[in-house]
């Protein structure tokens, strides 16, 4: 189910996900399947969400993230991929980083 005040440019949504209000997903997002996307987050272009993931309100996933299976975002993270944003730093150099599950 996709909001009807949710912005999903993105065709690679998993079945059985959930994208609520005020979302913002980019053309080349990917998003697997069960997830459930709180309100107000906003997922970049080169993201890659696996599946039965839960974001909760206020996320930002910058380019570069891929967030595994089965993992649990909190309220209000934002990942970044630059240790030296563009506006400072003209030799601009993404960073590829891997949410991953916890390991019990």
């Amino acid at each position: 189910m996709i909001h009807p005040l949710a912005d999903v440019q993105s065709q690679k949504i998993g079945e059985g996900t959930t994208i609520w209000q005020f979302c913002v997903v980019l053309k080349n997002a990917a998003i697997g399947k069960n997830c459930n996307i709180n309100c107000q987050v906003f997922i970049e272009n080169k993201v890659v969400i696996g599946d039965n993931v839960t974001i909760k309100p206020g996320v930002q996933i910058w380019d570069g993230i891929t967030v595994e299976d089965d993992v649990f975002i909190g309220p209000n993270v934002t990942f970044t991929n630059d240790l030296f944003p563009k506006s400072k730093n003209q030799n601009f150099n993404l960073k590829e980083t891997i949410i991953k599950k916890e390991l019990q």
